[in-house]
């Protein structure tokens, strides 16, 4: 065995939710750093996983994932976008939205293939292309609303591109794609023959009565778009780490071949649970009021401070600008706000390649 092992992300080290959690742990401050909500899901949800794993149904799931929640997924898609889906041809069921996306970029990218990625990205997106033989193309979002710049998108393709990665709503901006840019990006990727990497786990916490503008919604896209999805964000069990997919045959059998060997099947008895608890809409239906108002009520109380708030559109993510209290660099801020004033933040300059600093 070699005495040295040369690392495949030696520019990866640990993520900056765990690195904000862990000082904001140490220096009893308030932890707006870390990605889920602080309230419990509903009480029925609990109780028909429970009910599940009581019935017996505490075995590996189909691969694919459960047929029920795989119709109920279907029958939502149809209800919400339109788009005719066969739950056992086009939806897979995932173990969270990382994995989806791991899932999707193993299957379509090989050595030498490019993937835009806008900036500020999850930090999940450049790693999974990298390890899996790809090219991250890294292009920044224009602030301060964070839009995507088409014309230089279109300057960045070339033969080796395979695919563009797009995040709406936005993590972390809050931005949201308007029916403008979903033309626009089904325009380019028709013309050069790309894939379309579609990460939407916000879908469903959208705000200001705006529409979320999936890429399921559009013909000319759909049919080269893997859709990404979370029930982790929907009903607040983030540690249920269940997702799913919703692509076209000839897209999701691929996703499946690389799905069954990085993680086979997915909980049991929690999609069993879901399936069930999917027959009722109403909580899909009321979420986004619901953000909306947490959003709402930490604008109010900001009030009067220093802290200008970005537009924030969907996500439950709220941007801030500190241009009139300082200019030090957002990590020096975020530190300092921590250990000083205990109050946890994450720095945005993390998600981008070029560490850009607004």
């Amino acid at each position: 065995m070699k005495s040295e092992i040369s690392s495949r992300l030696p520019d990866i080290g640990t993520s900056i939710f765990t690195v904000m959690s862990k000082m904001a742990l140490e220096h009893g401050a308030i932890n707006l750093s870390q990605g889920f909500p602080d309230f419990p899901i509903d009480p029925k949800l609990i109780q028909l996983v429970s009910k599940a794993m009581a019935e017996g149904h505490n075995q590996y799931a189909p691969m694919p994932g459960h047929p029920a929640l795989k119709k109920k997924i279907a029958d939502l898609v149809q209800k919400t976008y339109q788009r005719a889906t066969d739950p056992d041809s086009e939806v897979l069921i995932t173990a969270g939205g990382t994995q989806a996306i791991f899932s999707t970029v193993s299957a379509f990218i090989q050595a030498g293939d490019e993937v835009i990625i806008f900036d500020p990205s999850y930090d999940c997106y450049d790693p999974a292309v990298r390890l899996n033989g790809g090219v991250p193309v890294h292009i920044n979002l224009l602030p301060p609303d964070f839009s995507i710049p088409w014309d230089e998108v279109r300057s960045k393709i070339n033969s080796r591109t395979k695919a563009i990665m797009i995040n709406t709503p936005h993590n972390p901006c809050g931005s949201v794609l308007s029916d403008a840019d979903m033309k626009k990006l089904s325009s380019i990727a028709n013309e050069f023959d790309l894939l379309v990497f579609s990460d939407e786990v916000y879908e469903r916490i959208i705000f200001d009565g705006q529409t979320h503008n999936s890429v399921l919604k559009y013909p000319g896209l759909s049919t080269r778009s893997v859709a990404v999805f979370s029930f982790g964000k929907t009903f607040h069990a983030t540690g249920w780490k269940i997702g799913y997919t919703v692509a076209p045959v000839h897209l999701t059998t691929e996703i499946r071949k690389a799905h069954q060997f990085i993680t086979f099947s997915v909980n049991t008895p929690m999609q069993v649970a879901l399936a069930e608890y999917l027959d009722d809409h109403s909580h899909i239906l009321s979420l986004a009021k619901f953000y909306q108002a947490r959003r709402d009520f930490f604008l109010e109380q900001i009030k009067g401070c220093s802290f200008k708030p970005l537009p924030c559109s969907g996500s439950y993510f709220q941007l801030l600008s500190y241009e009139a209290t300082s200019r030090e660099s957002d990590w020096t801020m975020a530190e300092r706000l921590t250990k000083e004033f205990k109050v946890a933040s994450i720095p945005v300059s993390v998600f981008y390649k070029d560490q850009s600093d607004h």
